[in-house]
C-alpha cells in the first residue's frame, strides 16, 4: 500500500476521501474528532504545495441534497483547525465544484458537499457508481484515501474512484491498519476485548472470531441482555434480541470450550424510564443482582459491582480493544459503568484501542486524555470488519 509520502503532489490536484462525518446538533458540531484525525494528512499535503480537494459522506441523505445533512459546518471546523481558509462547493460534481476546484492555488484546500447528496455515491449499480466515479475524477490528479471510516463500504468515493487514479494512503488509514495487524497478528498477552453497544447483533461476525483469539471478552451494553437471557435470566424490559440467544449460547459454549473468560455484568442499573439525554434530568435508577431484573425495568449501564470486575479483568492485559459503551453514557446517571471501563485501560499497561464510533465518543465527552490510550480509531464499523476478517473495499482499492 503506498502512502502519501510516495506522491509527487507540488502543484497537483488532490483529491482526499475524508471521512467527516461528525455529530451535528443542528449546524453545531458536537465532536469534531474525525476532522481532528484527518487534519494532520490535509497539512501534509498543503505543506507540499497541493491544491486540496476533501470530500466526505455525513449521516445518511436519500442521495439528494438535504441541507440537515450539509457539511459546511466541517468545513468550517477544519479551516479552523488548519488555521487557513477552506473554500466550499456547494455540489459535488456540479458548477460550484468545477470552478471552486479549479481556482485552488498550490497550498490552498477547498471542501465538496456531501458525496452522499448523489445517488451514484452508493449505488448498488456498478455502472451507475462508476459514472459518480468518473465525475468526481476529472476534478482531481491524484487520490489519496484517508476516510477509514468509510472503507468498509463499496462507495463511488471509496472504492472506485481509486481505481481511475493515480492513489496512495494518507496517513490516518496507514496509521488505522498498523494498529488494527497489532490486534490480528503477534498480540502481546493477555488480550481482553470489551464489547458494548445496543445490538448484540452488530457484534456477532467479531465475537465468532475473538472467541478464537482473545483470552477474555467482557461485554456490557444493551447486548448483554441477551446474553444474560441466554444464560437464563429474565431481563425486564431491557434490550432484547430473542432471535439471537440461540448464538449467544453457542459462543458462550464454545469460549468454555477454549478456556476463554467471557465475563457478563453482576449487577446492573436499571429504571422504568429511559432517561431524558437532552436535558439530563436526574434518573434515579435502582443497584439490582443481574439475575434480578425486575419485570418492569430496563438495564441501562453496569453496575458497580460489575465495573470493579471489569478494572480487575483489565489490569494484567497486555493488549485491550474496546468497542461500544456500556450503557446510555451521555447522561451522567449511566455514564459510570462506560467511565469505569475507560479508566481501566488507562490504569492498565496493556496497548488500548478503542474501536472508534460511540467508545471514541464517550472518551471525549467524559473528559479523557485521547492522548493518553494506545490508538482510538475513527471507524467503529470499519475497525470490527477488519476484525472479522472481511476484505475492506476501500482498502482493497488502495492495494490494487
Amino acid at each position: 500500500m503506498k502512502t502519501i509520502d510516495d506522491l509527487q503532489v507540488a502543484g497537483q490536484r488532490v483529491f482526499v476521501r475524508a471521512d467527516l462525518n461528525v455529530p451535528l446538533d443542528g449546524t453545531t458540531i458536537t465532536d469534531d474528532g474525525r476532522i481532528r484525525a484527518v487534519a494532520p494528512t490535509i497539512a501534509k499535503l498543503v505543506e507540499r504545495g497541493a491544491k486540496v480537494i476533501v470530500a466526505s459522506h455525513l449521516g445518511r441523505p436519500k442521495g439528494a441534497p438535504d441541507p440537515a445533512f450539509s457539511l459546511a459546518p466541517a468545513a468550517r471546523r477544519l479551516g479552523e483547525i488548519l488555521g487557513q481558509d477552506v473554500a466550499f462547493a456547494t455540489d459535488t460534481v456540479g458548477d460550484s465544484a468545477r470552478s471552486v476546484t479549479e481556482g485552488l492555488a498550490d497550498g490552498q484546500v477547498a471542501v465538496l458537499e456531501n458525496l452522499r447528496f448523489n445517488a451514484g455515491e452508493t449505488s448498488k449499480d456498478d455502472a451507475e457508481r462508476g459514472a459518480f466515479a468518473d465525475q468526481l475524477a476529472a476534478l482531481a490528479d491524484l487520490y489519496v484515501g484517508d476516510g477509514f471510516g468509510a472503507v468498509h463500504r463499496k462507495h463511488a468515493s471509496v472504492y472506485d474512484l481509486p481505481q481511475r487514479l493515480p492513489q496512495a494512503a494518507g496517513d490516518l488509514i496507514a496509521a488505522e491498519v498498523a494498529v488494527l495487524k497489532k490486534l490480528t497478528e503477534n498480540v502481546k498477552r493477555p488480550y481482553v476485548v470489551a464489547l458494548g453497544g445496543a445490538k448484540v447483533s452488530d457484534k456477532l461476525a467479531v465475537i465468532d472470531q475473538l472467541v478464537e483469539k482473545a483470552d477474555r471478552i467482557l461485554v456490557g451494553g444493551g447486548m448483554a441482555y441477551t446474553f444474560l437471557k441466554a444464560k437464563g435470566h429474565e431481563v425486564g424490559i431491557s434490550l432484547l434480541q430473542e432471535d439471537q440467544v440461540p448464538v449467544c449460547l453457542e459462543y458462550l459454549a464454545r469460549a468454555e470450550k477454549r478456556g476463554v473468560e467471557f465475563v457478563l455484568p453482576v449487577d446492573v442499573l436499571v429504571s422504568a424510564e429511559f432517561p431524558d439525554l437532552k436535558t439530563k434530568a436526574p434518573a434515579n435508577p435502582d443497584t439490582v443482582a443481574a439475575d434480578a431484573i425486575p419485570a418492569d425495568k430496563e438495564g441501562l449501564d453496569i453496575g458497580p459491582k460489575t465495573r470493579e470486575l471489569y478494572a480487575a479483568k483489565l489490569a494484567d492485559a497486555g493488549t485491550v480493544f474496546w468497542n461500544g459503551p456500556m450503557g446510555v453514557f451521555e447522561h451522567p446517571d449511566y455514564a459510570g459503568g462506560t467511565k469505569a471501563v475507560a479508566q481501566g485501560l488507562l490504569d492498565s499497561d496493556a496497548f488500548t484501542v478503542v474501536g472508534g464510533g460511540d467508545s471514541a465518543a464517550a472518551v471525549r465527552l467524559l473528559g479523557f486524555d485521547e492522548n493518553a490510550f494506545g490508538h482510538i480509531s475513527t471507524g467503529g464499523g470499519a475497525s470490527l470488519e477488519y476484525l472479522e476478517g472481511k476484505t475492506l473495499p476501500g482498502l482493497a482499492a488502495l492495494e490494487d
